[in-house]
């Protein structure tokens, strides 16, 4: 696996895979947060810290991609996985919506057509809460086919099993 490092996260990118990790600025800045298809994605809270945004993908990311992957999902063919963790501000972690701890390893019974942002014709996605070394993110994963959850699904616990989170400064 390929490191991929900023802001105190690291991934391990396997073969032919591809990532990058953008840091949001407090006021949004740092990376647009309109999606190439012109909608809004404002999920921004009252936080004075910077945080991430982590796209990883076993295909070919768009340069123009919202933070949850519209732009690069419409993209996706029936083998193809993206996994995003977008990071909340250190006052989500004690909040009920972050209470798990840890990174999760995920089950492909847990994927559904219906736990899409958009719902897209065969794919399938599935989004957790968590916390780690004392920050909070938001886990979401789509599957370029619903049918083959069983086989791409393990390919996303392997991403996961590499992600190294450093306690925030």
């Amino acid at each position: 696996m390929t490191p991929l490092q900023s802001g105190g996260v690291t991934v391990g990118l396997p073969r032919g895979w591809e990532g990058e990790i953008f840091n949001r600025a407090p006021d949004g800045g740092g990376r647009s947060l309109q999606s190439p298809a012109g909608v809004e994605e404002d999920y921004s809270d009252d936080s004075e810290v910077a945080r991430n945004v982590i796209h990883v993908a076993n295909f070919a990311l768009p340069a123009e991609r919202g933070d949850f992957g519209s732009g690069a999902v419409e993209l996706m063919s029936s083998g193809a996985v993206m996994v995003i963790l977008f990071e909340h501000g250190p006052e989500s972690v004690d909040t009920p919506l972050f209470a798990r701890t840890g990174v999760p390893q995920l089950d492909p019974s847990e994927f559904h057509p219906q736990q899409m942002q958009r719902t897209l014709q065969g794919q399938s996605g599935r989004q957790i809460f968590f916390n780690a070394a004392g920050r909070a993110f938001c886990l979401y994963v789509v599957l370029g086919s619903h049918r083959q959850r069983e086989a791409l699904v393990p390919l996303v616990n392997e991403v996961l099993r590499s992600l190294e989170i450093e306690p925030a400064d």
